[in-house]
């Protein structure tokens, strides 16, 4: 049936094309909001069909009219309220849990029996909720998912499906895909391998694209491949919903992602952008290297959180002044995050001192496991630690490395909580003014340290950030607002900005374009309170301004496909934005 409506609609003339080329068939948005539409799913949704549908259900907000014409009458109480009274009473309900989980699962609830109110919920509401869709309380729902699972909200592709994902792709109910979340749920956060259990991200991440960037939901797929896990605890869970057996590795596990991102390719365009989300370092470095020059690829681990992070690097250093080439730098981790940031923070100089990359890079010092990174541990250092092996004695710890190297920045991004210690951060701030400490790990229980920590311990004067909320720390009668460095500040707007040029591959330059837009949000009246980023309310002001630099970056390079290129990209990126305010139906 579906397929006679798609003719009936197209007839005389080619599918309407909206939001940056994607096909709206049934004329949603092209219609003012002030127009009524046609609730279509495979055929016209009425009655309890339209009740049970979330793209179009609206509860009590169906109109007197509404009722009749789709055969509403009698499943639903008499009365008809407004979508802003059930966002209040929503909000209240909200309110009255107390555990985060119980949040969670309120809001995941929600999202799957009526979109709109959700989307508009978490829009207008973002600062108080996001927590609850995202990190941390995303990290405590993966570690429980079994027991919490209720209903799909993407697709699974496990081992089983060798071979056929093609035909799995194609299960799923929309045609019209612009962005991809996948994950293995080998690093989930800072909780390790949590195998199947790891869809939360997904599902998290693009409820964001959507909420924060305007990314239509319809158009959003949550992916998890499923090759096992070793998380031995999982196995014996018997509430556990992947695969029961030790991860696939080698040649299985690289042929089964290459089929999947092959199929992806095939079955949605060259268009389609496929995010790799919480991979283990080995996978995750491969598989960018692997596929960003045929495929649209996006790891938000390490090109995101490195947009984040420059831009609050780059707001902080108007409180420090001098250029990045005039700072040091240190990072207690060298995994995804921390050479992803390096690497960019190490681009950013070399193209404003006009320097090779290799000379920019000797600014920047990593510490893992095994201590400093050093040259003399060449031999042994994985392949993307290499570059940042410098002429050093070797130093086993992170207090010692911030007393020889004395950097004037620090950042943490190792997933091990309470490493800044007191000794570290005391170090920093005895030859700094104002240190800038950036604790990013996630969930809060990992990171580094604590706001609290950090401003008591260098008296007040440290620039800090990190990767997961804090709320705002007294200090000798001053109060001082911590910054978060929230992938959320990008990766949303980041995906607009690609969606909206019909961009085919995404280039290092897009990525100083966003943490470029971000930077420039913040306004002096920030700066004077202490804070590097804008407030998150500002987030889809933020995120249409982050939409509009990419976009502008991917025809600079002629990566762009939507031509010819729009006069205003800002107003043409905020045009396609996704509204969740309801919608009257004819």
């Amino acid at each position: 049936m579906e397929t006679t409506i798609l003719k009936e609609m197209t007839k005389g003339g080619s599918k309407l094309s909206v939001g940056g080329g994607v096909e709206d068939v049934y004329g949603e948005d092209c219609a003012t909001e002030d127009q009524s539409i046609t609730p279509w799913t495979v055929s016209i949704a009425s009655g309890y069909t339209l009740l049970r549908d979330p793209h179009h259900n609206k509860g009590l907000a169906f109109t007197e009219k509404e009722r009749d014409i789709h055969y509403l009458r009698g499943l639903l109480p008499p009365a008809v309220i407004s979508q802003e009274l059930q966002e209040k009473k929503l909000l209240h309900t909200l309110r009255q849990y107390e555990r985060p989980l119980q949040k969670y699962m309120a809001l995941m609830d929600l999202q799957e029996r009526n979109e709109k109110l959700f989307y508009k919920l978490l829009i207008n509401n973002v600062e108080e909720l996001l927590p609850f869709v995202y990190t941390p309380t995303v990290g405590e729902a993966c570690q429980k998912f079994g027991s919490i699972f209720r209903h799909p909200q993407g697709l699974y592709i496990s081992l089983k499906e060798r071979g056929k994902i093609l035909e799995v792709l194609k299960n799923w109910p929309k045609r019209t895909i612009q962005v991809i979340v996948v994950t293995d749920g080998e690093r989930i956060l800072g909780l390790g391998d949590l195998g199947c259990q790891g869809m939360g991200i997904p599902v998290g991440k693009l409820a964001l694209y959507t909420a924060l960037g305007g990314v239509r939901p319809s158009s959003c797929l949550p992916v998890t491949i499923d090759v096992g896990t070793n998380n031995e605890e999982l196995l014996k869970e018997e509430c556990y919903i992947g695969l029961r057996q030790k991860r696939a590795t080698g040649q299985e596990y690289n042929e089964l992602l290459h089929e999947f991102v092959c199929a992806v390719k095939q079955n949605y365009g060259e268009k389609v952008l496929i995010q790799f989300e919480d991979f283990a370092n080995h996978n995750a470095f491969e598989l960018l290297a692997r596929y960003r020059s045929t495929h649209l690829v996006f790891n938000d681990d390490i090109q995101g959180t490195a947009a984040v992070v420059l831009a609050g690097i780059d707001a902080a250093l108007k409180i420090v002044r001098g250029s990045l080439y005039e700072h040091t730098f240190l990072f207690h981790g060298a995994g995804e995050a921390g050479t992803g940031i390096a690497e960019l923070i190490a681009l950013q100089m070399s193209k404003q001192n006009k320097i090779t990359l290799e000379e920019a890079r000797k600014k920047i010092w990593l510490i893992d496991s095994k201590g400093l990174v050093v040259s003399e541990r060449m031999e042994s250092l994985q392949q993307f630690k290499k570059p940042w092996a410098h002429e050093h004695e070797p130093v086993k710890n992170l207090a010692d490395a911030v007393k020889e190297i004395k950097p004037t920045v620090l950042i943490g991004c190792s997933g091990i909580g309470k490493t800044f210690t007191k000794e570290v951060i005391e170090a920093m701030a005895s030859f700094n003014k104002n240190p800038v400490i950036f604790p990013l790990s996630n969930p809060t229980s990992q990171s580094e340290c604590t706001p609290e920590e950090a401003y008591t311990w260098s008296k007040g004067c440290a620039i800090f950030a990190s990767g997961s909320p804090f709320d705002p720390v007294e200090y000798n009668g001053k109060t001082l607002v911590p910054g978060q460095a929230n992938n959320a500040y990008i990766f949303p707007g980041f995906g607009l900005g690609l969606v909206i040029s019909g961009t085919i591959r995404v280039h290092d330059d897009m990525l100083l374009a966003a943490s470029e837009a971000l930077a420039g949000q913040v306004t002096e009246e920030d700066i004077r309170k202490g804070m590097i980023y804008p407030p998150i309310s500002k987030i889809r002001k933020i995120s249409a301004h982050i939409a509009a630099n990419v976009a502008a970056k991917a025809y600079e390079l002629g990566l762009a496909t939507h031509l010819p290129q729009p006069e205003n990209l800002l107003k043409f990126g905020e045009s396609c934005m996704y509204s969740p305010l309801y919608r009257n139906y004819r």
